[in-house]
């Protein structure tokens, strides 16, 4: 009976903190700020406290993360409705680098050191300070970057070529299972799958780790060892 208790509490939780997820969107789980970070912790210890703690019932769990869900939306809606709250709620992003030079105040308030600065950097495939004109350091810890233009990349304008059309890439196979949705929607079938494969000398789905396709360069594959 014990551990049927654990178990219905357990996925009851898994289920309203899913449900709490959902609703608040994807833009709270992709940009964590320090308020995100605090939520989602008092949460898990709100169900793991109530997993084990046997005078805390299933309608209590509910109780707490409803409220607490509650909570949260309420300050994304204010942060959304009056912009003027969302430095103090949010947080807002800082220069760290101006003009190819480091902003030692900003960062000292930040609480970032030149070892953890690097290591941003190279999150950005950025190897040394010397290539950065403007680096901000947003709200949920990520750096962005704008390099100094003779370390920057150059651009088809730049080099005074043609524009030519970008499309995205259709996954297709994925660990050994078709995705026959993904499929329909960029107009192959199974039939031009198999064919494909037996280019590569393939002859089962399964025994393909992942595959993509993309409309201007076509199949790209790689078998399971």
């Amino acid at each position: 009976m014990h551990l049927l208790r654990i178990t219905v509490e357990l996925m009851i939780g898994f289920i309203a903190l899913f449900s709490v997820t959902k609703i608040l969107g994807k833009a709270t789980l992709s940009q964590i700020t320090a308020f995100d970070f605090i939520s989602a912790i008092v949460l898990g210890e709100f169900v793991g406290n109530a997993l084990y703690d046997k005078a805390i019932g299933i309608l209590t769990i509910l109780y707490t993360v409803v409220i607490w869900g509650v909570m949260i939306y309420i300050v994304e809606w204010i942060t959304q409705k009056y912009r003027g709250s969302r430095a103090f709620l949010e947080g807002k992003p800082t220069i760290i680098i101006r003009n190819g030079r480091m902003d030692r105040e900003a960062m000292k308030k930040e609480k970032l050191d030149i070892n953890m600065l690097q290591n941003l950097l190279r999150h950005k495939d950025v190897f040394s300070v010397r290539e950065v004109d403007f680096a901000i350091l947003e709200t949920d810890g990520t750096v962005s970057v704008l390099k100094k233009s003779k370390y920057d990349v150059p651009k088809n304008e730049d080099l005074q070529q043609p524009q030519k059309p970008v499309y995205l890439p259709v996954n297709i196979i994925n660990d050994g299972e078709a995705d026959y949705q993904n499929m329909k929607r960029a107009g192959l079938n199974e039939e031009w799958l198999m064919k494909e494969l037996k280019r590569h000398h393939i002859d089962r789905i399964q025994d393909v780790f992942y595959a993509e396709w993309k409309k201007d360069e076509g199949l790209y594959l790689e078998k399971k060892e």
